[in-house]
């Protein structure tokens, strides 16, 4: 039982987990892929207070973590399948085991997309998924196509290995974001500079319309679609309808980052900020933490953490 999970590791997330641990609160973040958030892949930073010079956005999310580990905070990166957080004990559903808390802040930022592929939401659940730790048992011995250039796609990609028989991964890039050498996954073919153009079927995946490196366009024979590429939307579709969200599903928040739903908070680009910036979702992470810790002690106000 920790005291407050944390899910994500960017900025909102790692600078909750430097308050609450030095708070004395039992602290776990789940990060699905540290290397795939905004702020790992932006190249250069040079305006984040206290931080002289230039360094890269990785580099100061390292930075942030192992201050949080100083604490005492736990990072474990593994992949949400469920969460129930409407009682009073929250229960996370993970690949590494079931884990629970008292409090749970989501801070898992803004990687889902407003446009889907056509075919996409169509075929959502009938060989078109999201998670292959979730689904990759249904494709054993099967051929499955792989979209994204993180390092999500690459360690969704992976887990799909134990099970498929042939992975097609198409990057629309050049090159994978965030990951220093191209991997070399057992029984997957890459194809880079390959765009998705539509998953191709009526009551499940028949195929896969691309366009390729040439400029040519093909079907891909395949028998199920996972898609990992990157937008703006919020990433908030694993609550599931447990906490409050708006029309863009954003979290809907008070001025202390706390939900409708007691224990349940959210910090950064998880709710509707006025500006997207790092600085920003660091300071979302700390005001939630610090409600959290008057959440889990039952104060009455928050106490802020001057010494």
């Amino acid at each position: 039982m920790y005291d407050v999970i944390i899910i994500g590791g960017g900025p909102a997330g790692a600078s909750a987990a430097i308050y609450t641990a030095r708070g004395n609160l039992k602290t776990l973040v789940i990060d699905k892929a540290p290397g795939t958030g905004a702020l790992a892949l932006t190249h250069k930073i040079a305006n984040y207070p206290g931080v002289e010079g230039e360094l890269s956005g990785k580099e100061l999310l390292e930075k942030m973590r192992r201050q949080a580990e100083s604490f005492g905070a736990e990072f474990i990166q593994t992949t949400i399948s469920a969460v129930d957080v409407e009682d009073e004990v929250k229960s996370i559903f993970t690949a590494n085991g079931t884990f629970e808390a008292k409090a749970v802040i989501v801070a898992t930022g803004s990687k889902g997309r407003n446009r889907m592929l056509p075919g996409e939401e169509q075929l959502l659940g009938r060989g078109v998924s999201t998670c292959a730790t979730c689904d990759g048992a249904f494709y054993e011995g099967k051929h499955v196509a792989v979209i994204g250039d993180t390092e999500e796609a690459v360690e969704e990609a992976h887990a799909l290995t134990k099970f498929a028989d042939r992975i097609t991964f198409l990057v629309p890039r050049a090159d994978l974001q965030g990951v220093d050498e191209t991997p070399e996954l057992p029984k997957t073919e890459m194809l880079f500079r390959t765009r998705p153009l539509e998953i191709v079927g009526k009551n499940s995946v028949e195929g896969l319309r691309i366009r390729t490196a040439e400029g040519e366009e093909e079907v891909l024979d395949v028998d199920g679609v996972f898609v990992f590429l990157s937008g703006s939307k919020p990433g908030t579709d694993f609550l599931d309808g447990q906490v409050p969200l708006d029309e863009e599903g954003f979290m809907i928040l008070d001025e202390y980052m706390q939900s409708a739903v007691p224990g349940v908070f959210g910090a950064g680009e998880v709710r509707k900020t006025p500006v997207k910036q790092a600085v920003v979702a660091a300071a979302d992470g700390a005001i939630a933490a610090m409600a959290v810790d008057r959440y889990i002690n039952k104060r009455s106000k928050i106490v802020p953490q001057y010494k």
